[in-house]
């Protein structure tokens, strides 16, 4: 199946969509399709890892991933490039891709679109657009990565079915190793995310810092991998309130680092509420690591309550949850233990299995 996957965000920007449409086109191509990826970003024309990459873009401040006359070269692509599927990535702001699906759909191409994102906010203004009915009606297969990005798009699909298409992982690359003991009374947390507002990293922080204080004989470090606009404001309330002793910024690291770093770990925490899925705390739950985040959070796809990690409804029951498995050895180890012992769902050949179905759907 020839296929093209069409995003305004890929590489080299680097993000959850990025490095996301990049890793399926990927597997596709192993798996024996032709997978090419059409993008509004700026970049070499060059194959990546292989994957054929058409650059749709023009030269804005920042390399933004903006382009209003892109619409007759994308028509142009789909009806020249012998393509079986068009399968758009959605976000909540995606000019790209919603002028792609436009263009799909009236050229005839079967058409999937995948939500990468929670509305939240936006939910009423997509819904008075009334885009997402109009697409469904046109026989667009529609999708999102989690049953909490899917829920909203299903009350404004006019009653059409918004199935969850996951993002994946190798999860071999990420399988449980051998960890150094583990000290009653200390907690070792990690966290890697870019350092945006809407990641929260310095609620995160405050977070750790009262588990600190309910724990008071606890030993809670926090390491959080990253780069992005908000360290000067992790550092400057670090150094505030003299937090460096237990909270380390080391910055961006490699996947292989990642992966080490998460084995001399204890437990996993992911702080953004409006996370649609949460790929990095899968690669984490994937390394044996139990998970702490929002139960309104995509990380429900593959974290259970009490299963190998712990839900919460808000930063105080994020506290205290972090304060538990600082000084409950048994929770901790339980969680562990299961963590460790039973592999996540979410590996690149079952995503694409269920993404080739999507496909199908879409040409049936």
């Amino acid at each position: 199946m020839r296929v093209a996957l069409l995003s305004d965000c890929y590489l080299p920007r680097l993000g959850g969509i990025e490095v996301q449409v990049h890793d399926l086109a990927r597997s596709l191509r192993q798996a024996g399709h032709e997978a090419v990826v059409v993008t509004a970003t700026q970049g070499p024309d060059e194959p990546i890892d292989d994957v054929p990459v058409e650059r749709l873009a023009i030269p804005l401040p920042g390399g933004v991933p903006v382009n209003p006359l892109a619409p007759p070269k994308v028509r142009r692509l789909l009806l020249d490039g012998g393509f079986d599927v068009a399968h758009v990535h959605m976000g909540v702001v995606s000019p790209f891709a919603m002028d792609s699906m436009r263009v799909a759909l009236g050229v005839g191409i079967p058409t999937v679109a995948t939500w990468h994102c929670v509305l939240a906010h936006a939910a009423p203004l997509v819904d008075a657009a009334g885009y997402v009915e109009r697409w469904a009606d046109r026989g667009a297969e529609l999708t999102a990565v989690s049953q909490v990005a899917a829920a909203p798009l299903r009350r404004m699909s006019g009653g059409a079915p918004v199935s969850v298409l996951p993002n994946g992982i190798d999860v071999a690359r990420w399988s449980p190793g051998p960890r150094p003991e583990a000290s009653t009374g200390s907690l070792r947390v990690v966290t890697a995310m870019r350092l945006a507002l809407r990641k929260r990293p310095l609620d995160l922080v405050k977070v750790v810092a009262r588990a600190r204080e309910l724990a008071p004989g606890a030993d809670l470090r926090l390491e959080i991998l990253g780069e992005g606009p908000q360290r000067r404001r992790l550092e400057a309330w670090s150094a505030r309130h003299g937090a460096q002793e237990w909270l380390s910024l080391p910055g961006r690291v490699t996947r292989e680092e990642l992966h080490r770093r998460y084995l001399a770990s204890d437990v996993y925490v992911a702080p953004a509420e409006l996370e649609a899925f949460g790929i990095a705390a899968l690669e984490a739950r994937a390394s044996g690591l139990p998970v702490v985040g929002p139960r309104r959070s995509g990380i429900t796809e593959f974290v259970a309550d009490g299963r190998d990690g712990l839900l919460v409804d808000d930063d105080e029951q994020f506290a205290q949850a972090l304060a538990r498995l600082a000084t409950d050895a048994d929770l901790r180890d339980r969680l562990g233990a299961y963590a460790r012992s039973t592999p996540v769902r979410q590996d690149w050949g079952e995503v694409v299995a269920q993404t080739v179905q999507a496909y199908g759907r879409a040409r049936a």
